[in-house]
């Protein structure tokens, strides 16, 4: 080294260094070209090593995906604003699938599918990315559906349970409370152990914000995931929301915890599928769907599972909620989601206008798990409220026509009737799970029969701080997952019968003001 060297910057020194070290070598990168771009789609030529769903990268940092591949073209769903996207445009391959951010960090956030922020708070700070297309637990990966999610809704938990690792639809016309279900069940998670993700796609920003409201007021915002593409959002984003939900709740499932997903709704999710089919030349098949939208729903709602204990005993529960149109359950899509699905919870707009609610129509509704995931006092005192009912409900039917002269008749109308105001619920107004059987227990033994609308309505806001006070044996027996024996059966129902004296004399009983 010189004299003269001594005297250049270090920086220069330093730069001289790397350009010495440096290896020249060709370095081959495979570029593609915008062809078209229109409605979210843009066909691109070149690239001929691209795989399906594989994310890709265009001009000004926009991002897309290979939807379908052709011969001499791929077409391409853009997830980003396309304004800025034009024939001639250069994208490139990333070698990747489209991955969201998972863990911790997004409880209680608002997010988009991509994992954004869209609440305005910092950055999500993930524990990892996970892809958004990933397959569902093999059969010999899983366990028997034997556990309950309680929802707090006296109607779905005493007539149709649902299991941890359980599919239950939620299906029925626009406007009859399928997504108030839905988030009375995850507003009832607040005391439990299951996080909920709830999944909007092409709803209005307003109706989103409603419901995020609702869990922040009622429920455990710090134990929920709000992933959001509303109707305003692009195509693509809304078409991979239902996965990047998944994804993201399926973190907590691998790792022995517990969650619940509600997509709102599938139906929304199927007609931006057949739009993108439509745009990107795929054959039309029935109602102008492809012939894959059945596969579609089917690889994304298989995912749900409850684990075996080897893999960690975990569980991801799914509430998919379909619209209708006019009660029509035979058309393509319902159909095809009541095929996938463990049962449904099939929601009666007439029930709606004649205010029922929930609007539940006992007589379509099913669950194929049931009893052997519901609690064990709640199967003892539920076992014949559902065919009561029901035929209580064809009775109604028939005696529209003329009067009821028959005593039996007349006492199943009016064992009906107790039974239709017992499970009428108000919003917000879960139940726990010794509040559920007391009514039931106390409705089997004739307690409820004299009570009024209003009685009623006094009696569930008391009733916990009744029980509480009142029916601790029974009380420790349900925590524990028992049955009731005889005798504290007759003591929960004895509670109850004290209170109900004492709303129909309006006294209050001991230990209540």
């Amino acid at each position: 080294m010189t004299a003269a060297d001594n005297t250049l910057p270090d920086w220069f020194s330093k730069g001289r260094e790397a350009i010495e070290r440096a290896v020249l070598a060709p370095d081959a990168e495979a570029v593609g070209r915008v062809e078209h771009v229109a409605d979210d789609v843009a066909a691109i030529s070149g690239l001929p090593d691209v795989r399906l769903n594989e994310l890709l990268m265009f001009d000004g940092g926009r991002t897309g995906f290979a939807l379908t591949l052709d011969a001499n073209a791929i077409s391409a769903v853009l997830l980003d604003d396309g304004a800025a996207i034009e024939a001639g445009s250069r994208v490139t391959g990333t070698g990747e699938v489209v991955r969201v951010p998972v863990g911790r960090g997004l409880l209680g956030r608002v997010v988009d599918p991509l994992g954004r922020p869209l609440d305005g708070g910092p950055p999500i700070v993930a524990d990892g990315h996970d892809p958004i297309e990933k397959p569902a637990p093999a059969i010999i990966e899983r366990d028997l559906v034997s556990r309950p999610v309680e929802t707090g809704i006296l109607v779905v938990d005493a007539l149709f349970a649902l299991g941890r690792g359980q599919r239950e639809l939620i299906i029925g016309d626009r406007a009859t409370g399928k997504t108030a279900i839905a988030i009375d069940a995850i507003i009832n998670q607040k005391n439990s152990d299951i996080i909920s993700v709830y999944v909007a796609v092409g709803q209005r920003a307003t109706a989103v914000e409603r419901v995020i409201e609702a869990v922040r007021s009622h429920g455990a915002m710090d134990r929920s995931i709000f992933v959001v593409a509303p109707a305003s959002s692009s195509p693509g984003l809304q078409w991979i929301a239902p996965f990047a939900g998944f994804t993201m709740a399926e973190y907590f499932r691998d790792r022995g915890g517990h969650a619940l997903i509600v997509i709102d709704d599938l139906s929304k999710h199927a007609a931006t599928h057949r739009e993108l089919a439509l745009l990107t030349r795929e054959p039309p098949g029935r109602e102008a769907y492809p012939g894959d939208v059945f596969y579609l729903h089917a690889r994304m709602l298989e995912r749900a599972a409850m684990l075996s204990e080897k893999l960690g005993g975990g569980s991801l529960t799914a509430l998919p909620i379909a619209e209708t149109d006019a009660g029509n359950l035979s058309a393509y899509i319902p159909t095809n989601l009541i095929s996938i699905t463990d049962g449904q919870i099939v929601l009666n707009s007439r029930l709606f206008t004649a205010n029922q609610r929930p609007a539940v129509d006992v007589g379509l509704s099913v669950s194929r798990v049931g009893g052997k995931a519901q609690h064990p006092a709640l199967r003892q005192v539920s076992g014949r409220i559902r065919l009561q009912y029901s035929q209580f409900q064809e009775l109604e039917m028939f005696t529209r026509f003329g009067g009821i002269s028959d005593t039996r008749v007349k006492a199943q109308m009016q064992r009906g009737e107790h039974i239709r105001m017992l499970l009428s619920q108000p919003r917000f107004a879960n139940l726990r799970m010794i509040d559920q059987i007391a009514l039931l227990a106390a409705l089997d033994t004739g307690v409820l029969d004299a009570l009024s609308a209003a009685e009623l309505a006094t009696l569930r806001t008391r009733l916990a701080a009744h029980l509480d006070a009142h029916a601790t044996a029974a009380a420790s027996a349900i925590a524990e997952g028992k049955q009731l024996d005889d005798q504290q059966r007759a003591d929960l129902v004895a509670a109850v019968e004290r209170l109900v004296a004492s709303i129909s004399s309006a006294t209050p009983v001991d230990g209540e003001a």
